[in-house]
């Protein structure tokens, strides 16, 4: 059992229906028919939505979203038409609201790992494969890859697990030409990235992303690279054979799973609240995330 420990009630907005209840955003459709998607502090961690919220937390993930959007734009359009607050909406979505086309989207969580850690590390440590792709012996926890790797998962809802699949399911499921395109975009867009974090003292570790289509056209939806959907270690920190210090929610997982919040992962018992240490720290984390990618001081 998992899901929302205290799922919220959606604000309703005068000209906007309220279409789902998200991990952490909001999705309305407007008159017009474009989505806004409205980004909130919560957190969530190993398939549970918290009952405490990461303050900021919606800001720091849109406004940094924008600021990659603008530096893949060349590599793969995104679903952006504007940051205006719809009419009559709550001053509190300012600077967590976009304005989105309405894409088929494709249900595939498109994941490139350039390091070995987390589901990747474990499968690995079985199979020495990665979703079916074979990988050289002696890796360990914060390897680098040989190469950036595809390694699709299903999109599961709020409370379920995504599980890892080989790119022939992904095939199946979208297709052979959808699949190439997802796997080439992908992999350009995490190599532009990595290479941008790296630049700035940051490994890209990992990330997902989601596509949509405009029509024929493969676009970049929902949120990208963010300390929700990446991994970002310090590089100047980096050693493999451990876990890597972090800027993202790495620092909840490991107080949930820790003797202090007496939580137990394998229990159906939800998880408790963060106490305010583990919240001020978080939101720490994803600051320096953001003003460390950016070059900008967050306020």
């Amino acid at each position: 059992m998992s899901g929302f420990v205290e799922k919220p009630e959606p604000i309703q907005v005068p000209g906007l229906v309220h279409l789902h209840t998200g991990k952490v955003r909001e999705l309305y459709r407007n008159e017009a028919g474009d989505l806004v998607m409205v980004a909130s502090d919560r957190m969530s961690a190993y398939d549970w939505v918290l009952p405490t919220e990461i303050p900021d937390k919606g800001r720091i993930l849109t406004q940094l979203s924008l600021w990659w959007f603008d530096r893949l734009a060349d590599l793969a359009p995104n679903h952006v038409i504007g940051t205006d607050l719809p009419e009559g909406a709550p001053a509190d979505w300012a600077g967590r609201t976009l304005v989105c086309k309405s894409l088929r989207m494709i249900p595939v969580e498109c994941v490139a790992r350039g390091y070995l850690t987390g589901s990747g590390l474990a499968e690995y440590d079985r199979t020495r494969t990665v979703c079916g792709l074979a990988l050289p012996e002696g890796l360990v926890d914060g390897s680098e890859l040989p190469a950036p790797i595809f390694t699709p998962a299903t999109k599961a809802e709020v409370g379920e697990h995504d599980e890892n699949v080989s790119y022939e399911e992904v095939a199946r499921e979208v297709g052979a030409e959808t699949a190439a395109q997802l796997r080439q975009a992908t992999l350009a867009v995490y190599s532009r990235a990595r290479d941008i974090a790296r630049e700035r003292g940051i490994i890209l570790a990992d990330t997902k992303f989601e596509f949509g289509f405009d029509g024929e056209a493969l676009v970049l939806a929902d949120e990208v690279l963010t300390p929700d959907s990446s991994r970002f270690w310090p590089a100047d920190q980096w050693q493999p054979g451990r876990a890597q210090p972090s800027y993202d929610k790495q620092y909840v997982r490991d107080w949930l799973t820790s003797a202090e919040s007496g939580w137990d992962r394998a229990s159906e018992q939800p998880p408790p609240p963060l106490p305010e240490n583990v919240v001020e720290a978080t939101r720490a984390k994803y600051v320096e995330a953001y003003e460390r990618l950016t070059g900008t001081s967050w306020s």
